[in-house]
């Protein structure tokens, strides 16, 4: 196994060989039944996977009219900043070591610097700080902002954000406290830098 990892560093292009892929699902072979569908990739991953993350436009724009039609917004996407905080900040669940039952978090600021405040973020994703002041706390830009966090891919074929509502790693009132998060007023996401 090292050595395909170690092959696979070497060479990304035998990253989508079937080869590759029957290791993998072997290697997931006597774990539970939802471990396995998680190895499993759906069209929209493999076809981002085979393009390496830069389909042509037509497969773009595929990739984003089906991915959207999978965003559930709701009526009302209001929520609680103060939960959205915790959810932007807890790294838990859908991990195999969390014991059942452990609720999931975003793990938001593994990629993104949010409030002002916080001193420990990642850069992959852009800076969400003041996000909610920048669209002037537009409800048409909060849903919008809903429907990233939903299903990134609806936004920005082969996004490297999760998707998740689409995989069920938030749940919707989960989306909305987050969505709070960044757009509240009074979240510290739209807080004065100090």
């Amino acid at each position: 196994m090292r050595i395909l990892f170690l092959l696979l560093l070497a060479f990304p292009a035998m990253a989508q060989t079937p080869e590759v892929e029957r290791v993998v699902a072997a290697t997931f072979a006597d774990a539970p039944e939802a471990w396995k569908s998680r190895v499993t990739q759906d069209e929209t991953q493999a076809l981002c996977s085979l393009r390496r993350n830069e389909p042509t436009k037509a497969e773009a724009m595929a990739i984003e009219a089906r991915e959207k039609a999978t965003v559930k917004i709701p009526a009302e996407i209001a929520g609680s900043w103060k939960k959205g905080e915790d959810i932007a900040q807890n790294g838990r669940g859908n991990q195999f070591s969390d014991p059942a039952g452990t609720v999931a978090g975003g793990n938001c600021y593994a990629c993104h610097q949010m409030a002002p405040a916080e001193l420990s973020y990642g850069t992959l994703g852009p800076s969400l700080m003041h996000y909610g002041k920048l669209k002037d706390f537009a409800p048409a830009a909060a849903r919008e902002a809903y429907g990233k966090v939903y299903n990134a891919q609806s936004v920005t074929a082969c996004s490297t954000m999760p998707r998740f509502g689409h995989n069920g790693v938030l749940s919707e009132q989960q989306i909305k406290d987050v969505v709070a998060y960044l757009f509240d007023p009074a979240s510290p996401v739209n807080a004065p830098v100090k």
